[in-house]
Protein backbone atom coordinates (compact mmCIF):
# COMPACT_ATOMS: atom_id res chain seq x y z
CA UNK A 1 0.00 0.00 0.00
CA UNK A 2 1.32 3.57 -1.35
CA UNK A 3 1.94 6.27 1.82
CA UNK A 4 -0.96 8.40 -0.27
CA UNK A 5 -3.14 4.99 -0.03
CA UNK A 6 -2.70 5.10 3.81
CA UNK A 7 -3.30 8.73 4.51
CA UNK A 8 -6.51 7.76 3.02
CA UNK A 9 -7.58 6.22 6.03
CA UNK A 10 -6.76 8.67 7.91
CA UNK A 11 -8.44 11.72 6.29
CA UNK A 12 -11.73 9.21 6.50
CA UNK A 13 -11.88 10.27 9.84
CA UNK A 14 -9.88 13.98 9.73
CA UNK A 15 -11.67 15.35 6.62
CA UNK A 16 -14.87 13.41 6.50
CA UNK A 17 -16.72 15.19 3.95
CA UNK A 18 -14.88 13.98 0.53
CA UNK A 19 -17.32 13.83 -2.43
CA UNK A 20 -16.83 11.51 -5.46
CA UNK A 21 -14.93 14.15 -6.92
CA UNK A 22 -12.08 13.87 -3.79
CA UNK A 23 -12.99 17.18 -2.68
CA UNK A 24 -13.66 18.00 1.10
CA UNK A 25 -16.63 19.71 2.21
CA UNK A 26 -15.92 20.24 5.59
CA UNK A 27 -12.72 20.32 7.59
CA UNK A 28 -12.03 19.20 11.24
CA UNK A 29 -8.85 18.41 13.45
CA UNK A 30 -8.56 21.90 14.87
CA UNK A 31 -7.82 20.41 18.28
CA UNK A 32 -4.19 19.98 20.23
CA UNK A 33 -3.83 16.77 19.51
CA UNK A 34 -2.10 17.25 15.74
CA UNK A 35 1.11 16.58 16.66
CA UNK A 36 4.00 19.18 15.07
CA UNK A 37 6.18 18.04 11.99
CA UNK A 38 7.80 14.56 11.69
CA UNK A 39 11.25 14.44 12.41
CA UNK A 40 13.46 13.50 9.79
CA UNK A 41 16.96 12.01 10.13
CA UNK A 42 19.95 14.12 8.83
CA UNK A 43 20.61 11.32 5.84
CA UNK A 44 16.78 12.05 4.68
CA UNK A 45 16.93 15.55 4.94
CA UNK A 46 20.44 15.65 3.29
CA UNK A 47 18.92 13.73 0.46
CA UNK A 48 15.69 15.94 0.06
CA UNK A 49 17.87 18.72 -0.33
CA UNK A 50 20.03 16.92 -2.99
CA UNK A 51 16.81 15.54 -4.70
CA UNK A 52 15.46 19.25 -4.70
CA UNK A 53 18.75 20.97 -6.20
CA UNK A 54 18.84 18.19 -8.73
CA UNK A 55 15.41 18.10 -10.44
CA UNK A 56 15.09 22.18 -10.09
CA UNK A 57 18.75 22.61 -12.41
CA UNK A 58 16.89 19.80 -14.55
CA UNK A 59 14.29 21.70 -14.90
CA UNK A 60 15.63 25.08 -15.23
CA UNK A 61 17.83 23.46 -18.06
CA UNK A 62 15.08 21.70 -19.82
CA UNK A 63 12.49 24.40 -19.71
CA UNK A 64 14.03 27.49 -20.36
CA UNK A 65 13.19 27.95 -23.82
CA UNK A 66 9.44 27.54 -22.49
CA UNK A 67 9.84 30.38 -19.51
CA UNK A 68 11.93 32.39 -22.07
CA UNK A 69 8.84 32.19 -24.14
CA UNK A 70 6.08 33.00 -21.45
CA UNK A 71 8.53 36.15 -20.44
CA UNK A 72 7.81 37.46 -23.33
CA UNK A 73 4.15 36.68 -23.44
CA UNK A 74 4.49 38.14 -20.22
CA UNK A 75 6.35 41.84 -21.23
CA UNK A 76 3.87 42.11 -25.02
CA UNK A 77 0.68 41.39 -22.66
CA UNK A 78 1.04 44.19 -20.24
CA UNK A 79 2.94 46.67 -18.69
CA UNK A 80 4.80 46.05 -15.86
CA UNK A 81 7.82 43.71 -14.24
CA UNK A 82 7.60 39.63 -16.01
CA UNK A 83 8.53 38.54 -12.87
CA UNK A 84 6.08 39.47 -9.70
CA UNK A 85 8.03 38.71 -6.51
CA UNK A 86 6.36 39.14 -3.15
CA UNK A 87 6.95 38.36 0.39
CA UNK A 88 6.18 35.43 1.73
CA UNK A 89 6.29 33.48 4.97
CA UNK A 90 8.96 30.62 4.95
CA UNK A 91 10.17 28.00 7.31
CA UNK A 92 9.61 29.41 11.05
CA UNK A 93 7.46 32.51 9.41
CA UNK A 94 11.03 33.83 8.32
CA UNK A 95 10.28 36.68 5.15
CA UNK A 96 11.52 35.76 1.77
CA UNK A 97 10.61 36.65 -1.91
CA UNK A 98 8.67 34.08 -3.66
CA UNK A 99 8.97 34.26 -7.72
CA UNK A 100 6.40 33.92 -9.88
CA UNK A 101 5.52 35.41 -13.68
CA UNK A 102 3.44 38.48 -13.37
CA UNK A 103 -0.18 37.89 -13.98
CA UNK A 104 -2.12 40.64 -12.78
CA UNK A 105 -1.81 44.27 -13.98
CA UNK A 106 1.41 46.02 -12.34
CA UNK A 107 0.27 48.03 -8.81
CA UNK A 108 -2.28 44.88 -7.87
CA UNK A 109 -0.81 44.85 -4.28
CA UNK A 110 -2.15 48.17 -3.75
CA UNK A 111 -5.82 47.37 -4.63
CA UNK A 112 -5.94 44.16 -2.44
CA UNK A 113 -7.44 46.08 0.32
CA UNK A 114 -10.25 47.67 -1.68
CA UNK A 115 -11.41 44.50 -3.12
CA UNK A 116 -11.02 42.21 0.00
CA UNK A 117 -14.81 42.99 0.84
CA UNK A 118 -15.33 40.63 -1.99
CA UNK A 119 -12.70 37.58 -0.53
CA UNK A 120 -14.40 33.66 -0.78
CA UNK A 121 -12.59 32.81 2.48
CA UNK A 122 -13.21 33.82 5.81
CA UNK A 123 -9.98 32.99 6.94
CA UNK A 124 -6.26 34.41 6.39
CA UNK A 125 -6.95 33.22 2.69
CA UNK A 126 -7.11 36.16 -0.26
CA UNK A 127 -9.10 34.63 -3.21
CA UNK A 128 -12.23 36.26 -5.45
CA UNK A 129 -13.51 34.86 -8.38
CA UNK A 130 -13.12 36.86 -11.63
CA UNK A 131 -10.31 38.67 -9.98
CA UNK A 132 -10.42 42.02 -12.23
CA UNK A 133 -6.71 42.39 -11.42
CA UNK A 134 -5.90 39.33 -13.97
CA UNK A 135 -4.47 39.72 -17.08
CA UNK A 136 -5.86 37.45 -19.99
CA UNK A 137 -2.45 35.46 -20.44
CA UNK A 138 -2.44 35.68 -16.45
CA UNK A 139 -5.23 33.50 -16.40
CA UNK A 140 -4.24 30.62 -18.44
CA UNK A 141 -1.08 31.00 -16.25
CA UNK A 142 -2.62 30.39 -13.43
CA UNK A 143 -4.95 27.60 -14.92
CA UNK A 144 -1.70 25.67 -15.17
CA UNK A 145 0.46 26.83 -12.63
CA UNK A 146 2.80 28.34 -15.69
CA UNK A 147 3.33 31.41 -13.39
CA UNK A 148 5.18 29.13 -10.56
CA UNK A 149 7.63 27.83 -12.30
CA UNK A 150 10.42 30.40 -11.60
CA UNK A 151 10.08 29.22 -8.00
CA UNK A 152 12.33 26.80 -9.37
CA UNK A 153 15.03 29.60 -8.41
CA UNK A 154 13.61 29.77 -5.05
CA UNK A 155 14.29 26.06 -4.57
CA UNK A 156 17.81 26.48 -5.77
CA UNK A 157 18.34 29.30 -3.65
CA UNK A 158 17.03 27.07 -0.60
CA UNK A 159 14.40 29.30 0.60
CA UNK A 160 11.84 26.39 -0.42
CA UNK A 161 11.84 22.95 -1.47
CA UNK A 162 9.51 21.02 -4.04
CA UNK A 163 7.27 19.60 -1.96
CA UNK A 164 5.90 21.26 1.59
CA UNK A 165 2.65 23.55 2.37
CA UNK A 166 2.32 26.52 0.19
CA UNK A 167 4.40 29.97 1.50
CA UNK A 168 1.15 32.31 1.82
CA UNK A 169 1.71 36.29 1.39
CA UNK A 170 2.60 37.90 4.64
CA UNK A 171 -0.47 39.82 5.12
CA UNK A 172 -2.41 36.42 5.22
CA UNK A 173 -0.18 34.87 7.24
CA UNK A 174 -0.58 37.84 9.71
CA UNK A 175 -3.70 36.69 9.91
CA UNK A 176 -3.12 33.44 11.43
CA UNK A 177 -4.07 32.15 14.64
CA UNK A 178 -1.79 30.72 16.82
CA UNK A 179 -2.17 27.18 16.04
CA UNK A 180 -2.04 27.60 12.43
CA UNK A 181 1.86 28.44 13.02
CA UNK A 182 2.68 24.99 13.12
CA UNK A 183 2.60 24.87 8.98
CA UNK A 184 5.82 26.52 9.16
CA UNK A 185 7.69 23.72 10.91
CA UNK A 186 9.48 23.34 7.67
CA UNK A 187 10.27 24.44 4.16
CA UNK A 188 7.32 25.76 2.29
CA UNK A 189 7.06 23.72 -1.16
CA UNK A 190 6.24 24.63 -4.82
CA UNK A 191 3.66 21.60 -4.25
CA UNK A 192 1.90 19.86 -1.68
CA UNK A 193 -0.95 17.61 -0.52
CA UNK A 194 -3.41 20.11 -1.17
CA UNK A 195 -2.64 20.66 -4.53
CA UNK A 196 -2.69 17.18 -5.75
CA UNK A 197 -5.95 16.72 -3.61
CA UNK A 198 -7.84 19.34 -2.97
CA UNK A 199 -6.98 21.90 -5.87
CA UNK A 200 -10.08 23.36 -6.19
CA UNK A 201 -11.07 23.59 -2.32
CA UNK A 202 -11.42 27.03 -1.30
CA UNK A 203 -11.16 25.85 2.11
CA UNK A 204 -8.34 27.69 4.46
CA UNK A 205 -9.31 24.73 7.23
CA UNK A 206 -8.73 22.02 4.39
CA UNK A 207 -5.54 23.19 3.39
CA UNK A 208 -4.32 23.58 7.07
CA UNK A 209 -5.79 20.13 7.72
CA UNK A 210 -3.89 18.91 4.81
CA UNK A 211 -0.61 20.34 5.47
CA UNK A 212 -0.67 19.06 8.98
CA UNK A 213 -1.08 15.24 7.75
CA UNK A 214 1.87 15.87 5.59
CA UNK A 215 3.49 17.47 8.55
CA UNK A 216 2.80 14.30 10.29
CA UNK A 217 3.88 11.94 7.65
CA UNK A 218 6.20 13.44 5.47
CA UNK A 219 8.98 11.26 4.04
CA UNK A 220 11.00 10.67 0.46
CA UNK A 221 8.60 8.81 -0.79
CA UNK A 222 5.82 10.58 0.08
CA UNK A 223 7.39 13.41 -1.88
CA UNK A 224 8.37 11.33 -4.21
CA UNK A 225 4.62 10.17 -4.79
CA UNK A 226 3.46 13.68 -4.90
CA UNK A 227 5.66 14.79 -7.26
CA UNK A 228 4.71 12.13 -9.82
CA UNK A 229 0.67 13.00 -8.96
CA UNK A 230 1.26 17.20 -9.83
CA UNK A 231 1.65 16.50 -12.89
CA UNK A 232 -1.82 15.17 -13.82
CA UNK A 233 -3.06 17.69 -11.21
CA UNK A 234 -1.41 20.42 -13.39
CA UNK A 235 -2.58 18.93 -16.68
CA UNK A 236 -6.11 19.27 -15.72
CA UNK A 237 -5.71 22.43 -15.35
CA UNK A 238 -8.17 23.01 -12.38
CA UNK A 239 -5.91 26.11 -11.50
CA UNK A 240 -7.12 29.77 -10.54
Amino acid sequence: MSSLQSLARIWGSVLPGIDHYGRFETAVGRGDSIVRARPMLITGLLVKRIMDLLLSAIGVLLLWPFLLAIALAVKVESAGPVIYGSLRAGKKGQKFVCYKFRTMVDGADELKNSLRRFNERQDPFFKIADDPRVTRLGRFLRKYSLDELPQLWNVLRGDMSLVGPRPHPMDDYARYRPKDHRRLDVKPGITGLWQVIARRNPSFETCMALDLEYLKHRSLLLDLEILMRTVPAVLSGEGS
